[in-house]
């Protein structure tokens, strides 16, 4: 798709997962043993042939920067196209919102050859086909096409999504922001289309009258004006918006049906490579159903967990449902059961550290416990 531009947002990243996101943005959270948040947007937008892609960043940039570097994973380190990191012109504070942002970038935009823009988020953990999207928002005509789902997650108190509403021929009639879905209610997921010169109009528009953030003052003050189609995403996708949520779809992962689901059917998920050793296993490794990662030392127990890159387990050291980040160590004899390590921590003899699947406990980034 040559005549699409593919813009990841991540100026308006909610503020979930806090434990995590201390030190990066929330799209660079690791998932799944060895891939990031963001790998999915990515690898969606490149199943579909898109060769330019933008991001927009705004606080703690410098992972995902880190993360992505020039594309090549995704094959977007190229001349004619290609990745391009947008941070922010203004500093974060005086950031007020993602319109500010694709506004101050506005001269990207007019250099960009396309004629249709795709807007997503960083974060969703989702398989969507981009060209099936682009086909139903050019068969309906719309001027916009929001991509919803049906929220299949567990009950939720915090108002963490916003929900759209739909008639029965799926044009979009209102938007309820930040809402607590339940199962069956429509879920927005921040996914737009619209052609470059619309997205122009409304961000000078918008910007013009000081509003600033896209999907209120762009999508949901339009629908009575604009042509608003909704798309339902059925493929495949986990919401998580908390700790025990981020703790349950790792675990869901454990599963080879799910695990095949989302990495390698229909199109692989890609991320950034780094050429490590197998992981070596010691005499006295047992490990279950578990997914572990290249460059580790497993001498201890493993059970039902997820284990990143270069992580050593040591003789006697029991890791039961857990999720132990880059480079962490667990030393001898030490226990940790519903526990999500982040990088580079380190748990000593003998400790214990033990939560539920529904409180999980967090030790943060390069902690000595």
């Amino acid at each position: 798709m040559t005549n699409v531009l593919g813009v990841i947002n991540l100026i308006n990243e909610k503020p979930i997962l806090k434990e995590l996101t201390k030190h990066r943005c929330l799209a660079s959270v690791p998932f799944g043993a060895r891939y990031r948040f963001i790998d999915f947007a990515l690898s969606n937008l490149i199943h579909a042939e898109i060769t330019q892609v933008a991001v927009f960043t705004k606080d703690n940039g410098r992972s995902i920067i880190d993360h992505i570097g020039s594309g090549k994973e995704w094959d977007l380190d190229r001349y004619d196209g290609g990745l391009f990191i947008l941070p922010p012109v203004a500093d974060d504070a005086k950031l007020k919102g993602d319109i500010q942002g694709f506004y101050d970038h506005r001269e990207f935009f007019e250099r960009a050859s396309a004629d249709l823009v795709i807007i997503s988020p960083g974060s969703n953990v989702s398989k969507l086909d981009i060209c099936e999207l682009v086909a139903s928002h050019e068969k309906s005509q719309a001027d916009i096409t929001v991509v919803y789902r049906k929220y299949d997650g567990e009950p939720i108190q915090k108002p963490n999504y916003h929900q759209v509403v739909v008639d029965k021929e799926d044009n979009v009639r209102d938007i309820e922001l930040f809402t607590a879905p339940q199962k069956g209610d429509l879920v927005c997921l921040e996914t737009y289309v619209l052609s470059k010169p619309l997205l122009m109009d409304l961000i000078q528009t918008c910007y013009e009258n000081g509003e600033y953030d896209f999907l209120r003052d762009a999508i949901k003050a339009n629908v009575h004006k604009f042509k608003i189609k909704g798309y339902h995403h059925r493929g495949n996708m986990i919401f998580i918006h908390s700790m025990d949520s981020y703790h349950a779809a790792n675990m869901a992962m454990l599963d080879p049906d799910t695990i095949r689901a989302f990495f390698y059917s229909d199109w692989e998920i890609l991320t950034k490579i780094k050429h490590e050793p197998p992981t070596k296993y010691g005499q006295t490794a047992d490990v279950k159903n578990s997914f572990i990662a290249n460059g580790c030392l497993i001498e201890g127990t493993v059970e039902n967990s997820i284990i990143f890159r270069g992580v050593k387990i040591k003789k006697g050291a029991v890791v039961k449902n857990s999720i132990i980040m880059q480079k962490s160590e667990v030393e001898e004899d030490a226990v940790l059961e519903n526990v999500i390590a982040d990088k580079q921590v380190a748990v000593t003899q003998h400790k214990v550290v033990v939560g539920t699947p529904s409180h999980p406990t967090v030790l943060s980034k390069k902690e000595i416990i």
